[in-house]
């Protein structure tokens, strides 16, 4: 793991504000992992906010929700934040807000759900992980062996990201309301609730209301701490074998605006229509937390938040070491967007790659314990078998193997290469 420049402090304490509604939104059928979904609806049809409006079936896969109230005007190809172009819906909207189901639901009811239909209600509401990963949650949250730990994960570990802090702060309630559910649904007895000890608010929130049934984890501010494996070795000093996934230990981790959307399902039946970003960047003259739709162009994020001060060279979405740089600012919010970064051209330079000099740099700061320099090497070769042979379906991409290479060697986007070629 290594120190980072944060980069947090333009956002951290500047609550989350809700974004004025846009005037129309592009929702993409692809939010997820899994299969790919079809429209509910048709073009000319009149929808709510948090209507139905695709789903698919398969059992991988997440349902997606109208974000505004309006009318469909088309479905059709439009820029994708991850998969370049994907087919949307476009709602455009009649300013009403009006919502499905504005029922909330008692506390009673609440208690008597089974782990069976709390599952229901999530899959329902089209929850998936806000933290990047994008995994059905209704799936992840019905591991194939017993589970005993739940990990709430409040890391949060990229640079210039506020969106979980501020959630966490402000909340916090809420948070812990969605905690009980996800151990209920899991049966995990044990429940630790890990916190970078750079985010002192959000932590004196959870110490303020926690009882000793939840145990808060104050962890060092270091990349990447967000990660699973290395939160659970983080936390529990235990280790996540290569090939295996947590609940392989008898562990479940679960970020917190994905908890918080699972709150907000049981307990105001709410859909995943909408979600928390930060918006920041040194080209941008007054940086926010927004609450923003589903579907909104990341160009109005933008502007609510400007003026802009310099042309941005580079607009990424997620934070700067996974994120992913965007061709265009039409893209829209999706349900893993946790940022939007604007960088100036001299922080988006790209720094001419130079010839491996074998110094292990990669190989000592990898979290996962692999060596990306003969990964890197494996793919440049086009041997595929080798790059799996060297454990690249390991990789949680991170980057740091390219922050420290002093040779700026292309190391992660050479792994991606040979996960997609494996995969084919």
């Amino acid at each position: 793991m290594v120190r980072l420049a944060e980069c947090k402090d333009k956002t951290e304490h500047k609550p989350i504000e809700v974004l004025l509604l846009p005037k129309k939104v592009y929702i993409p059928l692809s939010q997820h992992l899994g299969k790919i979904c079809v429209p509910e609806v048709k073009v000319g049809d009149l929808v709510v906010r948090g209507q139905l409006i695709a789903s698919a079936q398969a059992h991988v896969h997440a349902r997606v929700h109208a974000s505004i109230s309006g009318k469909v005007t088309a479905i059709q190809d439009w820029p994708h934040p991850v998969l370049g172009r994907c087919k949307a819906i476009v709602i455009e909207g009649d300013g009403s807000d009006k919502l499905s189901s504005p029922s909330r639901i008692t506390q009673a009811e609440v208690d008597s759900f089974s782990a069976e239909q709390i599952r229901n209600i999530i899959f329902e509401a089209g929850i998936v992980g806000m933290g990047g990963a994008s995994f059905p949650t209704h799936i992840k949250l019905n591991p194939p062996k017993p589970v005993d730990t739940l990990i709430v994960n409040g890391a949060e570990c990229e640079p210039f990201l506020n969106s979980d802090n501020r959630l966490m702060i402000e909340k916090a309630k809420e948070i812990i309301a969605g905690i009980k559910l996800v151990a209920k649904c899991v049966g995990a007895k044990n429940v630790y609730i890990a916190i970078e000890d750079n985010k002192p608010e959000a932590i004196k929130q959870f110490q303020s209301i926690c009882d000793k049934r939840y145990a808060i984890s104050i962890l060092k501010s270091q990349y990447p701490q967000g990660g699973e494996k290395q939160l659970i070795k983080n936390v529990l000093r235990k280790e996540v074998p290569r090939g295996k996934l947590p609940f392989d230990i008898a562990v479940v981790v679960q970020n917190v605006a994905t908890i918080y959307a699972i709150y907000e399902a049981l307990y105001l039946a709410k859909p995943l229509y909408e979600r928390t970003v930060t918006v920041t960047g040194s080209c941008i003259d007054n940086p926010k937390n927004l609450l923003v739709p589903i579907g909104t162009p990341i160009k109005e994020l933008i502007n609510y938040c400007g003026p802009i001060t310099t042309k941005p060279a580079k607009i990424i979405i997620g934070g700067p070491m996974m994120g992913l740089a965007q061709f265009t600012d039409e893209v829209p919010v999706i349900k893993s967007t946790g940022g939007v970064l604007l960088f100036s051209e001299k922080e988006a330079r790209v720094l001419e790659e130079e010839f491996c000099i074998r110094c292990g740099a990669c190989v000592r700061e990898c979290p996962a314990g692999l060596m990306p320099c003969l990964i890197n090497l494996s793919s440049e070769k086009s041997l595929w078998q080798q790059a799996k042979d060297y454990g690249v379906a390991d990789c949680i991409e991170c980057g740091i193997c390219n922050y420290v290479c002093p040779a700026k060697r292309r190391l992660v986007q050479t792994v991606k290469r040979a996960k997609l070629e494996i995969a084919k």
